[in-house]
């Protein structure tokens, strides 16, 4: 079958307002970033979960490979097209956004894979209930089910863990269009493998993820937040460890920004500013959440006031809009390094007691090396994970810094990584920006293992090509 006998067949199934081809298409082969421009034959907006099977079983049928696509918010070009030829269809799940069901006892929902992030936010507070994945600069426009293929981490993984923390079941569309109802709100299920880890975190190459059961935790009635300036990395370490014994499971997160972020942040986004009166290199936000009535503002000030080596200074509020001033920096970094321009970007992560060692070598190799650089470092501390992303100073002379020394700044990044024990993706995935990079640093059983699912579930190897392995 050529191309416009398949568009035809598509259109029959999801209708002509669920289908774009030639320049209608473009704006959803290209990724966030503008790092990633492919090409596909088409894009497909199904409407339901048969849609979808129906899409896949034609696309299977004449040998067209397939990109899963949500709200394009990958940072690794994992949701867009290849751009090598490959005949490509994307299926984007946007209009599959309806929420299926809140069970306030049961502490879950089960929703559809193109619900956005911030309408599952509001529809756990309408039932008195918390969905507690935190993301920053593109959770307005990303959605559930990407965020699940990535295994999407954000500021709440020291208190709730990660996207597969939060999953209790999935409903999927195999790669020969096989519907697998994995729909169950069971919290304990001994049963065999557990499937839905295979397809959580696999970036769309193993299946769709078109809908879940997600977990919901009673909504915190206390509240306080943090902003603390500290001496190092190592202060901030040492902090979080000291607040971990003295606060215990309060903690919600704790994010590490450097000076160059800030920067960035007061450079390109409107009404924000120094959050003291001096500028400082390092900050740290840290917010506790209780769903008694307490006051936890006291209490952080006094775990504060027991710790004194290496803090500069801090303040602490119990109040709303204080405390969203403060989290809009960090929540505007990435936004505010996009306006800059493009950046070698890394996500990794470390045992926790060695982000300040990471952050320490990675930089000191790194300005050996390259003169007049940028380090943005920042991120999810009490997790392990930071965002170290580099680029010039001079945004003029980015584009070629980035063409001749990409490869270079990755070995010695990843290598501070490795020797220190990490991962070189923390919760972006590999995409295609590191399909390629991970050879080097997964075991090769790993590997040949990975492999071997991928085989066995999309023989045809039609599932997002290119992208992971």
């Amino acid at each position: 079958m050529n191309a416009t006998p398949l568009i035809e067949a598509i259109a029959a199934v999801v209708g002509s307002d669920g289908l774009l081809v030639g320049a209608a298409a473009a704006p959803y082969c290209k990724d966030w970033r503008g790092r990633y421009v492919g090409t596909a034959i088409a894009v497909v907006f199904p409407a339901d979960t048969q849609q979808v099977s129906a899409v896949v079983k034609l696309c299977a049928d004449n040998n067209i490979s397939i990109v899963p696509q949500g709200g394009n918010t990958s940072l690794c070009g994992a949701s867009v097209p290849l751009a090598d030829g490959t005949k490509q269809v994307v299926v984007n799940l946007s209009r599959m956004n309806c929420i299926r069901n809140v069970d306030a006892t049961d502490y879950t929902m089960t929703v559809e894979a193109g619900c956005k992030l911030a309408s599952l936010y509001e529809a756990a507070e309408q039932a008195n209930r918390l969905f507690p994945l935190g993301l920053t600069a593109i959770a307005p426009h990303c959605e559930i089910g990407g965020n699940l293929s990535t295994n999407a981490g954000g500021i709440g993984v020291l208190r709730y863990g990660s996207a597969r923390d939060m999953v209790l079941g999935l409903e999927v569309v195999l790669p020969d269009g096989r519907i697998w109802n994995g729909l169950r709100r069971l919290r304990k299920d001994n049963t065999g493998y557990d499937l839905k880890h295979l397809f959580v975190g696999a970036e769309g190459t193993l299946g769709i993820i078109t809908a879940a059961v997600l977990k919901l935790h009673p909504r915190p009635r206390s509240v306080a937040t943090a902003c603390i300036a500290v001496r190092d990395p190592a202060a901030a370490v040492a902090l979080l460890a000291h607040l971990r014994a003295t606060c215990g499971d309060k903690i919600t997160g704790f994010e590490i920004i450097s000076r160059s972020c800030l920067d960035l942040v007061f450079r390109h986004i409107p009404d924000t500013q120094e959050p003291f009166a001096a500028r400082h290199e390092w900050v740290v936000i840290t917010q506790l959440a209780d769903v008694l009535e307490s006051p936890l503002d006291a209490a952080l000030s006094a775990a504060l006031e027991m710790f004194e080596e290496g803090v500069v200074e801090y303040t602490v509020t119990a109040d709303k809009d204080q405390a969203e001033r403060w989290w809009t920096l960090r929540k505007n970094i990435a936004e505010a390094q996009k306006a800059e321009g493009i950046s070698i970007k890394h996500d990794i992560a470390v045992p926790v007691s060695r982000v300040a060692e990471f952050i320490a070598q990675a930089s000191a190799a790194l300005r050996e090396d390259y003169a007049g650089i940028r380090i943005v470092a920042f991120g999810h501390m009490g997790d392990g994970n930071i965002h170290y992303n580099i680029s010039m100073l001079d945004a003029a002379k980015n584009d070629d810094f980035i063409e001749r020394c990409e490869h270079d700044v990755n070995r010695i990044v990843y290598g501070v990584v490795a020797k220190l024990d990490g991962s070189i993706s923390a919760e972006h995935g590999l995409g295609q920006l590191k399909r390629g990079e991970i050879a080097h640093y997964k075991d090769p059983l790993e590997l040949e293992l990975m492999r071997g699912i991928k085989r066995t579930l999309d023989p045809q190897g039609l599932m997002n090509p290119g992208k992971v392995l």
